[in-house]
């Protein structure tokens, strides 16, 4: 008999995710959860920058943000792991980050299919009411990896040019 695989906890699961590839290099750690939503915090860092006079973040790490809390809202929703594709992300950038200032990104999923799930969400530098970007996305689920602890180690860290390519 199989066992079930585990529920998927946001900040246990951040603990594996965020030392290895990408999202390890970017330095995103776990700031908060709900039933249907995962925040996640892109520490500001100097060579991150988008505009080195103005010392405000580059959007490509903040999509990059989004796209991973985008993919836990979804497991956090699921209750389990599972890989995904995204199909679609649509960023709506509202204003720049604030000068040497944190971004976090809160994504929530609000509809799943068998092989599709939907989001918004919204990145912030502090202040839920004035956000840095609206995102809206669609992913597929496309693993075959059910327990995030078969996720063999090539998997999780990525290929060497962090595509995430096996």
């Amino acid at each position: 008999m199989t066992k079930p695989p585990p529920v998927f906890d946001p900040a246990e699961a951040s603990e594996s995710f965020f030392r290895h590839g990408h999202t390890g290099w970017l330095g995103m750690k776990y700031s908060a959860h709900g039933d249907d939503w995962v925040e996640l915090e892109l520490p500001w860092r100097e060579d991150l920058l988008g505009d080195p006079e103005r010392g405000v973040l580059a959007s490509g790490p903040i999509i990059s943000l989004m796209d991973m809390a985008s993919g836990m809202s979804i497991w956090q929703v699921k209750q389990q792991f599972a890989l995904i594709a995204t199909l679609d992300l649509r960023v709506d950038y509202q204003r720049p980050t604030r000068e040497r200032s944190s971004v976090w990104g809160r994504v929530e999923c609000y509809r799943t299919t068998k092989s599709a799930s939907f989001v918004r969400g919204i990145a912030h530098d502090g202040n839920l009411e004035d956000p840095v970007a609206h995102v809206a996305g669609v992913f597929m689920t496309i693993g075959k990896y059910r327990n995030p602890a078969d996720v063999p180690e090539s998997v999780q860290a990525g290929s060497a040019a962090g595509t995430g390519d096996e």
